[in-house]
């Protein structure tokens, strides 16, 4: 472990690459409470990015300052969250060493194929597809994929409602589990909120990427 030894646990920086505080806020707290007694959580906001990334190009785009939010803050966190789906810098910030960085689609896919289930990701965001089944393709999971099913509406007024949200999410959810999931993804850093509340409408796992993340990050942590 690389703690501070000024600093009672270890401290996690989970960066936003989407340039919303109060999704990055919001993040903290349901990565925070996933690690009470274990871990601090601290947050770092993109300035670059859209407030919501809804296609590769910004996705893409949004690295370079994932990875210069991470070198900045290297001194003061032990490891890093990239708290979007598609892990924007998350392999630069690994490559140079920066601290233990965990991606939330990284984590989120590992999760839900443990013990060779299949899973989808249900998410609002149709200009992303390609990159998630590329995701799944580079971590050696497309075997177990079943694909990705959409919400219906734009994303940004999705996001805007959160009860219309959950219930968009729960559609495609469903959508997935037609198509032979037996775990689903909800795929995307600020539809962190929808899916806390979407478990106790299925009977198969609701995978939160946040909390994979944390998860994965606290082991290497106990390692």
């Amino acid at each position: 472990m690389t703690a501070d030894m000024t600093r009672a646990m270890p401290r996690i920086l989970l960066i936003n690459p989407n340039s919303s505080a109060a999704t990055t806020a919001m993040m903290v707290s349901i990565a925070a409470a996933c690690c009470v007694g274990r871990a601090e959580v601290v947050g770092a906001t993109a300035t670059r990015a859209p407030a919501m990334i809804t296609d590769g190009a910004a996705l893409a785009a949004s690295a370079a300052e994932v990875v210069q939010i991470a070198q900045a803050q290297r001194d003061a966190c032990d490891g890093i969250i990239v708290a979007a789906f598609g892990d924007p810098g998350a392999a630069e910030i690994r490559a140079r060493g920066v601290r233990p960085v965990v991606g939330i689609g990284e984590a989120s896919m590992r999760a839900a194929a443990e013990g060779g289930r299949r899973f989808g990701v249900a998410t609002v965001t149709p200009a992303l597809v390609a990159s998630i089944a590329a995701l799944a393709e580079g971590l050696g999971l497309a075997a177990q994929f079943a694909g990705t099913r959409l919400t219906e509406g734009a994303p940004v007024t999705l996001a805007a409602d959160p009860a219309r949200l959950v219930d968009a999410l729960a559609a495609a959810t469903r959508a997935c589990i037609e198509d032979g999931a037996e775990a689903v993804i909800i795929g995307g850093g600020p539809l962190a909120q929808a899916a806390d509340q979407l478990q106790p409408q299925f009977a198969i796992p609701i995978i939160k990427p946040i909390a994979a993340a944390v998860a994965q990050l606290l082991a290497r942590f106990a390692a």
